[in-house]
């Protein structure tokens, strides 16, 4: 999944939290989030740049809880896991590690395979 697939799929699921997130849907939308995270740190002497950094951290807020939540349902885990973000130091890495690890292959208790691609058939009528 390209980046520009990965942005689009998260955006478009803004606040959904059920279903299944791919490895590449989470992890290009993470990059976006870090890139965004140290350039407000890089160019903190530069209003502009800080003030729009922080808007599109702002604006993908949400859409990186529910992708988190999603990845987690991808693993076969509960999106409660995701509490472990509150705890300090070692809860960021624990939540990574279930990052990580690959998605469930075929259906789980979550839904359906997000990388198996759903092809309908269209039969005639005769």
């Amino acid at each position: 999944m390209t980046l520009g697939e990965s942005v689009s799929i998260c955006l478009r699921k803004y606040f959904v939290i059920k279903g299944r997130a791919s490895p590449s849907e989470f992890w290009w939308f993470q990059l976006i989030w870090v890139v965004a995270y140290l350039s407000t740190i890089l160019f903190s002497g530069n209003d502009p740049i800080v003030f729009f950094c922080i808007g599109i951290i702002i604006l993908i807020a949400i859409p990186l809880f529910t992708v988190g939540i999603r990845r987690l349902h991808d693993t076969n885990k509960s999106g409660f896991y995701i509490l472990w973000n509150c705890v300090p130091f070692i809860g960021g890495l624990i939540f990574i590690a279930f990052m990580i690890g690959t998605g469930t292959k075929g259906k789980n208790k979550y839904g359906p395979d997000p990388l198996k691609k759903n092809i309908k058939i269209k039969r005639k009528k005769v």
